[in-house]
């Protein structure tokens, strides 16, 4: 578990140097209380832009990933469909195969859709 330095923020005019010290040398921030509520937080400006970085850095990689989801789910779907009108061919050679009315051809889609799309 992590200790938080907790100061009242009177301490921020007292006691700068001491504070400035211990957010570079510790990496770690300061919470500041004002009427004992928390206030503030100061951090050393490496700290901070680490910490902007890294949360820069999973944003790329969380759009990545929905990027890659996105094409991958495209391959899928295009792949469906190449089999499906594989099938469709091979049936249609098939003298035993059921031909559909316009109707039922349609409504039929519209469900494969809705499966699909959720």
């Amino acid at each position: 578990m992590r200790t938080k330095t907790i100061r009242p923020v009177s301490d921020l005019q007292d006691n700068l140097d001491e504070i400035s010290y211990a957010v570079h040398e510790t990496a770690k921030p300061v919470y500041l209380t004002k009427n004992g509520y928390a206030d503030m937080v100061i951090m050393s400006a490496s700290a901070f832009e680490g910490i902007q970085l890294e949360s820069e850095m999973r944003s790329q990689q969380a759009q990545e990933a929905e990027i890659e989801a996105r094409f991958k789910y495209d391959i899928e779907f295009q792949r469906e469909i190449a089999e499906k009108l594989i099938e469709a061919e091979i049936a249609a050679k098939d003298p035993n195969t059921r031909y559909y009315t316009p109707e039922e051809a349609f409504q039929m889609m519209e469900e494969a859709i809705r499966k699909c799309t959720g």
